[in-house]
């Protein structure tokens, strides 16, 4: 499994284009992994665009795969301004080590949502879009310190409302957040397959794709 980091150049139309259409944008990354004739495979990577800037202002995506992508594929001139070497994850975490009370710092951008009647509805309460990451948590193998007048193990933030457009057409709208935070690990295989696999819905949206960084702490 690898980690990518894309620098966009906001000069390109077409990069301008992708920025606003996280639908498209996911469109476009699909070009690196499958070749014109073929359909990209549901879940051959989980993207994400971050809130930072690199130092020249340029947007940052990650891009996380099971496979070495080919940029060159994307062929947009001057969409792409630079992409950082790959990190490989299963070496940069020795993921066969991963233990129970393990913490790690984490983000998430995600769909906080609720299913009635077969219709999802966001959840726009911060107490409701904390038990839906606790749930979450529950069902993927990690839960979270408990909160201090020191330390309050979750942030949420960055809450918007995405828009994109099919190829049919059509136009969708998903409401995303953001998770910072600790989280502590419960259940490893649970959690690797989270890692792997990404947590709830909009993947195609940019939304799902868990990141972390070892804290030290066991």
């Amino acid at each position: 499994m690898f980690l990518h980091r894309l620098h966009l150049d906001p000069r390109s139309r077409e990069a301008r284009r992708d920025l606003s259409d996280p639908y498209q944008l996911h469109s476009t990354l699909c070009r690196a992994f499958s070749p014109p004739s073929q359909k990209c495979s549901e879940g051959e990577f989980l993207w994400r665009l971050e809130p930072e800037t690199d130092s020249l202002g340029f947007p940052l995506i990650l891009v996380q795969s099971q496979t070495l992508p080919d940029w060159t594929r994307i062929n947009l001139k001057g969409w792409l301004a630079k992409a950082d070497p790959p990190i490989d994850l299963n070496e940069r975490f020795a993921f066969v080590s991963f233990k129970s009370g393990q913490y790690f710092r984490f983000r998430l951008q995600a769909n906080p949502c609720v299913t009635r009647n077969g219709k999802r509805f966001g959840l726009f309460n911060p107490e409701e879009q904390m038990r839906w990451i606790s749930r979450k948590g529950e069902q993927h193998g990690f839960s979270f310190p408990p909160t201090s007048s020191e330390q309050i193990p979750v942030r949420i933030s960055q809450e918007m409302m995405l828009q994109g457009r099919q190829h049919n057409g059509n136009g969708i709208r998903l409401y995303s957040v953001r998770y910072d935070g600790v989280l502590i690990v419960s259940d490893t295989d649970k959690f690797l397959m989270a890692l792997r696999s990404g947590i709830g819905h909009g993947k195609a949206m940019g939304l799902g794709l868990l990141t972390v960084v070892p804290t030290g702490h066991d």
